[in-house]
């Protein structure tokens, strides 16, 4: 690639899409986003409209186009976004409705009917996960269990970014990391597991030829490249599930099986890399197809930061996220004797309950505002480490590279650091799964490319013997 030269990445995010422009050093040259609604019909459900996304991704695009340089040349456009959610489309590629969003929880009923079509233990083995409310392949049950009037329609299944590769290029593909998402994908083949399906009498034919995170969907279509001052026939990369891109922007891969990452956003999210379909026999863990080829363990605690930010709005609304911090280190590791559990949205790692609930315990007289607020601090850590146990007999994982609002606490990261008994490395800057797409359209193009993550700063372990006692108090819970 020459200087001028650059690719572009798109994430479909659940509160908007950001697309960015990078070159080929590795340096971003604009950026925007856009945001479109979520919609709530019934408590428990969310929804999006796919062409709303669409609508915002073609406004992002335009922006980053426009504010490229003149002599600026777009090379390929990789894609990203939320995974697990279900986009039914009718023989003409029409959507039939709304689609069903990653967490999305009406899919009870559906999930009982999975698991008596197909034992626990074999959908484990085969594609690495247990039946899991949020996943694409229970959307489809509850379709054809609730709406079987547009289950009639449906010719097509896609997930959310595959349905933007089919705007774009009129084709439909699919590729591992997200479709590994999907509770039908057989992560040894690789491909959609035709056992599964027939199981359970959905047509093998609705879901789209799986290609490789970095092979082409297809080219632009020429009305589009106009309108959206692009080349014509641009190759449209078909990028990775939002975890496996942003891993790959941070450059966690098989090349180096000992890092991983770590973020604390609203929810926190350990990433293993792995060179083998080896799931968690319990399927405590999610294990998906890596967008390097290979594979990672997922572990996912739903309230981390968010728990933060819900103690701050309950019961100190006059403070900022740095006074609630600054307040925590006025106690001691085990928040003398308090420990919060962060269940406020139910739990994915261990447990798998969206009907778990947050709690404090412990509490007594002798307590004080800031054990109750380092407790909360604590209480996310352990659940991360609720997931780092389970994943480390798995993998090589000995360090991560840390993500997410969260982590610029340097009292919660040393927290983190000091529970997990792990080093955790600060990069420069937080690029996320936009940052990965366009990393996935550079490895097309190149042939090979790998972004090496560019660490600031490294936090140790420094007192994880004094989390032992809180944390055996936790685990008792």
């Amino acid at each position: 690639m020459k200087p001028n030269e650059v690719v572009l990445g798109v994430d479909l995010g659940t509160s908007g899409v950001k697309v960015v422009a990078l070159n080929v050093a590795g340096q971003v040259v604009a950026e925007a986003s856009a945001t479109y609604p979520l919609y709530t019909p019934q408590p428990g459900w969310t929804e999006q409209k796919p062409l709303e996304w669409w609508e915002g991704s073609q406004k992002a695009i335009l922006e980053v186009t426009q504010a490229l340089p003149a002599d600026a040349v777009v090379r390929a456009l990789g894609l990203s976004g939320q995974m697990h959610g279900m986009v039914a489309l009718d023989h003409s590629g029409e959507v039939i409705r709304p689609a069903l969003l990653w967490n999305d929880q009406r899919t009870g009923e559906a999930v009982k009917t999975l698991e008596a079509a197909i034992p626990k233990s074999t959908l484990i083995q085969r594609t690495g996960n247990p039946p899991i409310s949020g996943f694409q392949l229970p959307k489809v049950i509850w379709l054809r269990q609730n709406e079987p009037e547009n289950y009639a329609k449906v010719a097509h299944i896609l997930l959310p970014k595959d349905y933007l590769a089919y705007k774009l290029t009129g084709q439909m593909r699919a590729e591992p990391s997200d479709a590994s998402g999907t509770g039908c994908f057989n992560l040894e083949a690789k491909d959609w597991d035709a056992e599964i399906l027939a199981a359970l009498d959905i047509p093998l034919a609705w879901f789209p030829q799986v290609i490789a995170s970095d092979a082409v969907v297809g080219t632009l279509h020429d009305a589009l490249a106009q309108s959206l001052g692009l080349p014509k026939d641009l190759p449209v990369v078909a990028g990775a599930g939002d975890n496996a891109a942003a891993a790959t922007g941070l450059g966690i891969s098989k090349q180096n099986p000992k890092l991983g990452s770590l973020s604390v956003g609203s929810s926190g999210v350990i990433f293993a890399p792995l060179d083998r379909a080896q799931p968690d026999p319990q399927g405590r863990v999610h294990l998906f197809c890596h967008a390097d080829g290979q594979y990672n363990l997922l572990g996912v605690t739903l309230a981390a930061a968010s728990s933060l930010q819900w103690l701050r709005k309950t019961l100190f609304p006059s403070y900022s996220y740095d006074q609630l911090t600054a307040l925590a280190a006025q106690s001691v590791p085990g928040s003398r004797g308090v420990t919060f559990q962060p269940y406020l949205a139910g739990e994915r790692t261990p447990h798998l309950d969206p009907n778990l609930r947050a709690s404090f315990s412990g509490l007594s007289l002798a307590n004080t505002s800031a054990d109750m607020v380092r407790a909360v601090l604590e209480g996310v850590a352990f659940s991360l480490r609720d997931a780092l146990e389970i994943i480390k007999p798995l993998s090589s994982l000995e360090a991560c590279v840390v993500t997410g609002g969260g982590t610029e606490s340097e009292l919660w990261l040393q927290i983190i650091a000091d529970v997990l008994n792990m080093p955790l490395h600060k990069p420069a800057s937080e690029q996320g799964a936009a940052f990965g797409a366009a990393v996935l359209a550079l490895r097309h193009i190149l042939g090979s490319y790998t972004q090496e993550p560019h660490i600031v700063a490294t936090v140790l372990p420094q007192n994880a013997a004094a989390y032992q006692e809180a944390w055996e108090r936790y685990k008792s819970l």
